[in-house]
């Protein structure tokens, strides 16, 4: 037998797929991109053209699922083990990045497709660790099938998460269809690589600081602001004309931005533990025996108190696992220094920390770490606007419950 007989599936006599090899966009890149026509095509749906995902969702047992969820929070698996025993903060991340990324000025984005799934979104440094998250949630979707899409899954979840900490959300309203291939009707910016602060080709900046339309964030492969302070430049001040404006175009006023950033602030921590040059690639780029994984850590174990996500380290408030107006006590309650984290971010840390302050480690109980905010943290207590709102949640912690609770119901379900 011959070598090209051997191989039944070959289009031609001595053909090889070849990884690198030029596709058509690479030899004609200026040719008209008509994907967009055929996108979300019936023939793209693995459920059929005669599914109903409102039928399928209207026989879903939602309190079996809302129990399952609530079980997973505290289910902490040793291959990604959870803070403090509870998976509430990284959910609640998870659905508000779900959500996100909806902008006013072109009504794209947002929770309603579940389009974290796919590229780029599933690949942003924004969202570097959600493919855990989406991976812990995987058992609950096997077992409910069909009934609850992964649009929906994701921002119930997050739902979930608060709730399970003790906040009071307004519920949730469901019918999120999922789409099966990433989206290529969305312009995301011109940059050419992530994070490329608005000196570097392709800016998504003009003038003073115009961003442009239809843009949010204020980076390619952010969410929102760069925690960091404008293109990593610590300055409270400054950060708040930007989380001003990406809120804004995300249809969110000052009162709405002051709430969600603080609610979401009250939960979890951030994961900065090590050297980000140690982390591998995104899932997008990772080797297939990664199985779907990205971010891959070689500092220490690579997940607990060995994880390194957004660079920044540490949480924002005593008790990150429970609802409390602790995170404006923080704010208001010390003076902050600039420190650089374990991964070299810019970050503040509280000053001659009380001992009931102190925050303890998510995996060792034996240590305890001070209070940490980011510069954009501190625009709440530095910008005028955002101040005075601060100061009145900080003195009326019922007021802050409401403002979070439409605020979210908002964000999660435009």
């Amino acid at each position: 037998m011959s070598n090209e007989s051997k191989c039944p599936f070959a289009g031609m006599h001595g053909a090889a797929a070849r990884a690198g090899a030029q596709s058509n966009r690479d030899w004609w890149p200026d040719q008209l991109n008509l994907n967009i026509l055929h996108q979300h095509a019936p023939a793209s749906n693995p459920l059929g053209p005669d599914f109903d995902y409102a039928e399928a969702f209207g026989k879903l047992d939602f309190a079996a699922l809302k129990r399952d969820l609530d079980a997973l929070m505290t289910d902490s698996q040793d291959w990604w083990p959870a803070d403090w025993g509870h998976y509430g903060g990284l959910f609640i991340r998870m659905a508000w990045h779900s959500a996100g990324t909806y902008r006013t000025a072109d009504g794209r984005g947002g929770g309603g497709t579940g389009n974290q799934r796919f590229a780029p979104v599933n690949s942003w440094p924004d969202n570097g660790n959600l493919d855990k998250a989406r991976r812990l949630l995987w058992p609950i979707k096997q077992k409910y099938g069909n009934r609850i899409s992964w649009a929906d899954l994701m921002i119930l979840a997050g739902n979930c998460a608060l709730e399970s900490m003790g906040f009071k959300t307004f519920g949730f309203g469901g019918g999120r269809a999922d789409i099966y291939q990433p989206e290529e009707d969305i312009y995301w910016g011109a940059e050419r690589e992530w994070l490329a602060t608005s000196d570097k080709p392709g800016s998504r900046y003009s003038g003073e600081r115009d961003l442009e339309n239809p843009l949010a964030a204020v980076q390619m492969g952010l969410i929102y602001v760069n925690p960091e302070g404008p293109d990593g430049n610590p300055d409270p001040v400054a950060s708040g004309v930007d989380v001003r404006e990406t809120f804004a175009r995300m249809a969110m006023n000052d009162e709405e931005t002051v709430a969600l950033t603080a609610g979401g602030h009250t939960f979890g921590k951030a994961h900065g533990a090590g050297d980000p040059a140690l982390v591998g690639p995104e899932p997008e780029a990772a080797p297939i025996e990664n199985q779907g994984f990205g971010w891959i850590n070689a500092h220490g174990s690579g997940k607990g108190g060995d994880t390194t996500t957004s660079g920044i380290e540490g949480a924002w408030k005593p008790n990150p696992t429970r609802w409390d107006n602790g995170y404006f006590d923080m704010l208001f309650g010390y003076e902050w220094e600039l420190v650089k984290s374990p991964a070299g971010a810019h970050q503040w840390v509280a000053k001659d920390v009380r001992p009931e302050h102190m925050i303890p480690d998510a995996h060792d109980p034996s240590k305890t770490h001070p209070p940490m905010m980011t510069t954009a943290d501190l625009s709440l207590r530095f910008d005028p606007i955002y101040e005075p709102i601060s100061r009145r949640f900080h003195q009326d912690p019922q007021a802050f419950a409401d403002a979070f609770a439409r605020a979210w119901f908002k964000l999660t379900h435009r």
